[in-house]
């Protein structure tokens, strides 16, 4: 008698061909803005393989096909998720830290709360940056964050405020032994942000192409490392939806490799990579 073993398909033979790169840049594009050069294939390659082996497909085009299908939300969602999430950690960029505090902090008005938008937060160590320094800074006076992202996957993540051990080496030590906690027994190998600092930040889900949501206006924008994913076009219509909301006067920080030159003729250049609006 015969053995025969059950053939399954081989997944790793699966090839992101070039028409399915273009699907997918073209669906980011529509639904985040993000424009995705072919340098990123790989990327999209690597990023979505799992769902690939979750579903048994054996190529991106079936893929593809099922995520743009009727009732496919949550995992149109996911493959969203996967393909905008950016890198982040502590403190990135300091000498925005530096300016918060020693230049814009000291203008505010005394008795509204200070308030800042934390846009494309990822997974929240910008916000939770952010929420540090003020607390430390501005002792009982009042102040609020608002930290949003297109990416569910990321605020869930955010919300927990807990990150792996090794990122505590960004975090001033000072603030270490005020804002964070070491993981003990099951949750060895991580740090926690402290409740009451998790809870000052307001996470929401939003798509910076889309109509600005209804939050009220802010001191402070952080819009860093972000742009660069986006045409210029985009650019305009991002950076114009988010001045709507800052207060004149307010301040917009963006990444140090971007500009808003040619972008908004609503802001005047401050320092690199800090405006402030007329």
């Amino acid at each position: 008698m015969t053995a025969y073993a059950l053939t399954k398909p081989n997944l790793a033979a699966a090839v992101l061909q070039d028409k399915e790169f273009t699907q997918f840049r073209d669906l980011i594009y529509r639904i985040a803005g993000i424009n995705m050069s072919p340098a990123k294939k790989p990327l999209v390659t690597s990023r979505l393989a799992k769902r690939l082996r979750h579903y048994g497909l054996t190529s991106y085009g079936d893929y593809f096909k099922m995520i743009t299908a009727d009732n496919s939300a949550e995992e149109l969602q996911i493959a969203v998720d996967l393909l905008t999430t950016n890198e982040t950690h502590f403190f990135r960029e300091p000498k925005h830290f530096d300016f918060l505090r020693q230049r814009i902090l000291p203008e505010r008005k005394p008795g509204t709360p200070f308030r800042i938008w934390s846009a494309a937060c990822s997974s929240g160590e910008e916000p939770y940056s952010i929420a540090m320094l003020l607390d430390d800074a501005l002792a009982n006076a009042p102040w609020e964050i608002v930290a949003s992202d297109l990416s569910t996957r990321m605020l869930e993540k955010a919300r927990t405020g807990l990150y792996p051990l090794e990122r505590m080496l960004e975090i001033p030590k000072p603030y270490l032994s005020n804002y964070c906690l070491k993981g003990t027994g099951t949750q060895e190998g991580t740090l926690l942000i402290e409740r009451k600092l998790r809870e000052r930040v307001r996470f929401i889900h939003y798509n910076l192409t889309e109509a600005p949501p209804k939050l009220g206006g802010f001191d402070v924008v952080f819009l860093r490392n972000v742009m660069i994913y986006f045409d210029q076009n985009t650019k305009r219509q991002v950076v114009s939806s988010l001045l709507s909301l800052l207060r004149p006067g307010g301040y917009i920080l963006i990444g140090h490799s971007e500009t808003l030159n040619g972008i908004s003729d609503d802001v005047r250049l401050v320092q690199p990579a800090v405006y402030r609006k007329l």
